[in-house]
């Protein structure tokens, strides 16, 4: 279970990292992160840091593949963390 908890916290710090890092190269007009590794790093693990970032940055409010997407792979991961641990603990 510690390894477990030990992975989420470390990739949810990585997919907020990764917005922040994301909307600070937008701002400066460097070469960006593209959505699709962002979007991964929200999908394996990272919902929670991603959409955390999304808001504490205002960094892609305005897509729907991150507005709606990750909200939904959040509660998606919530419901399979939950399972899992109840699964562990039986």
């Amino acid at each position: 279970m510690i390894v477990i908890a030990i992975y989420l916290v470390i990739i949810n710090v990585t997919a907020f990292t990764l917005m922040r890092i994301d909307k600070t190269y937008a701002l400066h007009r460097k070469r960006r992160i593209s959505e699709r590794q962002l979007l991964t790093y929200a999908a394996v693990g990272g919902s929670l840091g991603a959409w955390l970032a999304m808001h504490r940055y205002r960094h892609k409010t305005k897509h729907a593949k991150f507005s709606v997407g990750l909200p939904v792979l959040l509660i998606i991961h919530i419901c399979a963390v939950i399972a899992l641990f109840r699964w562990l603990l039986e």
